[in-house]
């Protein structure tokens, strides 16, 4: 809640009560977007579809994310993150390659899945700026996840070869993976053969640059077996911070493998306002993750904190639907907000 709420007003209401589905109605009277996440059919039966609130708003953009869609035979299946992880195949291809499957360490379907409905909505209002009419929008986690396969799901589906798991391993690229150094792990990403040849000369080996088995990409990916150890063993020798200096020095490209408390102390977070502390009404200064979002002529983006739950029923219902005092304080003795 607090990751996700930030610069929101927070309403709350009853969609149990037919006071409170009506209260949703009125509000997208005036709303560009409605966004609701319940199994397909639920706001249909609530009398709360978008047959029926276009009629009273046409320029509503209207979107429903589930598990697996409006259509098909899982239409009607909650989908969790996990789940989709699963079904979608993204935990064959993540782990190490003789353990067994795993989850990915953030709730990447969910996320996907609500970036791909953002992206959805914008094209949707950049439609209505032409037509006049908002738009119906269906997004499943199961698609969006399938979609974030990327050049996985592409390799695939041109070669009819199964990807299997890699650990960090790059499938066409070598070395270009996780190392374990002397004290903590960091990343080699060699992108070419030049890169290769630095990475030869920062580890004192410029004897495999030479080496026919080692001399190209190509080569490499065919000989990663016997090339990879050679590697680990020598990386072995030294720090981490050793090694990434004379690397980066040299212009080969390398970073730490981060904890996450190193990744928000890290300089570059600060430089770019990734690591931001806002006043809570509970909590007091809370720190949060920075927006992405640079946009050159826009705004600064306002630093408002995650709002309470409920903590702006009132002054909503009294701006937008124009309630009274008496009115919202006879619908929370009804329990309708």
């Amino acid at each position: 809640f607090l990751c996700c709420n930030r610069n929101k007003q927070s309403v709350t209401v009853n969609l149990k009560t037919p006071a409170g589905r009506d209260i949703i109605g009125r509000l997208a009277e005036s709303s560009d977007v409605l966004v609701e996440n319940f199994l397909p059919g639920t706001f249909d039966d609530w009398g709360l579809s978008y047959a029926t609130l276009s009629q009273r708003n046409p320029r509503l953009v209207y979107c429903s994310i589930t598990g697996f869609g409006q259509t098909g035979p899982r239409r009607d299946e909650p989908g969790y993150d996990i789940m989709i992880q699963a079904l979608s195949g993204v935990m064959s291809i993540t782990g190490e390659a003789a353990g067994p499957p795993m989850k990915l360490g953030v709730a990447i379907s969910d996320i996907t899945a609500g970036l791909f409905a953002t992206n959805s909505i914008l094209a949707a209002l950049l439609a209505r700026e032409r037509t006049g009419r908002g738009d119906r929008i269906d997004t499943a986690l199961f698609d969006s996840t399938l979609a974030w396969l990327a050049n996985v799901g592409s390799n695939y589906l041109v070669t009819g070869q199964i990807p299997q798991r890699r650990g960090t391993e790059h499938p066409s690229i070598v070395p270009y993976q996780a190392f374990a150094a002397e004290d903590h792990s960091l990343i080699i990403a060699v992108g070419n053969d030049s890169q290769f040849v630095k990475f030869c000369g920062v580890i004192e080996r410029p004897d495999l640059a030479c080496d026919s088995r080692f001399q190209t990409n190509a080569a490499r990916v065919q000989n990663r077996l016997e090339l990879i150890p050679l590697l680990a063993d020598i990386l072995a020798q030294r720090p981490a911070a050793e090694w990434l200096s004379r690397l980066e020095s040299a212009g080969v490209p390398c970073g730490p493998v981060n904890t996450i408390d190193r990744a928000f102390g890290d300089p570059q977070t600060v430089a770019r306002d990734m690591l931001i502390e806002v006043p809570h009404p509970t909590i007091g200064p809370l720190k949060l993750a920075g927006s992405p979002f640079k946009l050159a002529a826009a705004s600064p983006l306002p630093r408002r904190p995650p709002p309470l739950l409920g903590e702006h029923t009132a002054s909503v219902l009294e701006r937008v639907l124009g309630l009274t005092a008496t009115e919202i304080s006879e619908l929370r003795r009804q329990q309708v907000v």
